[in-house]
């Protein structure tokens, strides 16, 4: 679940709330999107996946290529908003269904993008994506969102958002992934943990991150993602995004 953008009238320098919440003596010991995850988790994503504020620049670029004039976009997994409001950089006119289903997410996404939330160009949902109903969608954007839905319901959840796209309209999923090769995995595994603590995280806090997360987000791998959605009746599969364990897909008819 993504999402760090700015709110609007906010400068990109200014300071966010500082992630230390496993540095404490008493850390959480399972992940939950609350409210004090998300104080933080706009710091989080930052120092946690790499390449994060491009990430975010080029979704909203390649969002205004593909999206299907005159349908909403579903922003799935929405968190603080960050997706939606990149989108919203590049079609300022676009409809967003931003769901979520942390009350304490969609309360930072209000926070965050008071002007499009009250214009009506943001509509903030509390809903489970598993089970919403999507319907003559322009586009869905899963940014780090279907790591957090159970392995054995992503397929289905992929084949009832394919149905519910419009004509011509895609998916674009974003996933942190593992890789089947064990060389490559520690590779990958190994300058993702040197990024973070780069970013100024200890060996400790990602140490108890790492496992209050294991039972949480669950990756596959990049074969897998790619069958998932030809299986899901997607025939066109493009990569557009990849650093280091992190890759991104744009998935149509």
């Amino acid at each position: 679940m993504s999402n760090d953008a700015p709110r609007e009238g906010q400068r990109d320098d200014d300071p966010l709330p500082s992630d230390r919440l496993f540095a404490a003596a008493t850390p959480p010991t399972d992940f939950v999107f609350d409210e004090q995850v998300a104080r933080v988790f706009a710091d989080m994503l930052r120092r946690s996946v790499p390449g994060w504020p491009e990430l975010l620049r080029l979704l909203g670029l390649l969002g205004a290529r593909v999206h299907v004039p005159g349908y909403p976009i579903y922003d799935l997994g929405c968190s603080l908003g960050a997706t939606s409001a990149s989108l919203l950089t590049r079609l300022p006119q676009a409809r967003i269904i931003a769901v979520d289903n942390a009350p304490a997410m969609l309360d930072g996404l209000r926070e965050r993008l008071p002007e499009p939330v009250a214009a009506g160009r943001v509509r903030p949902v509390l809903a489970d994506a598993v089970t919403l109903e999507v319907t003559g969608a322009g586009l869905v954007v899963l940014n780090l969102t279907l790591q957090f839905v159970r392995p054995d319901a992503r397929l289905q959840l992929l084949r009832r958002l394919r149905a519910g796209l419009a004509p011509g309209a895609g998916i674009i999923l974003v996933e942190k992934v593992v890789w089947p090769d064990a060389e490559t995995e520690a590779l990958m595994d190994a300058l993702h943990q040197d990024f973070k603590r780069a970013q100024g995280y200890t060996a400790m806090e990602i140490a108890r991150k790492r496992a209050a997360l294991e039972d949480v987000l669950v990756p596959d791998d990049i074969e897998t993602h790619e069958h998932r959605l030809r299986d899901a009746g997607f025939r066109r599969i493009e990569r557009w995004y990849q650093c280091l364990n992190f890759v991104g897909w744009l998935a149509r008819d």
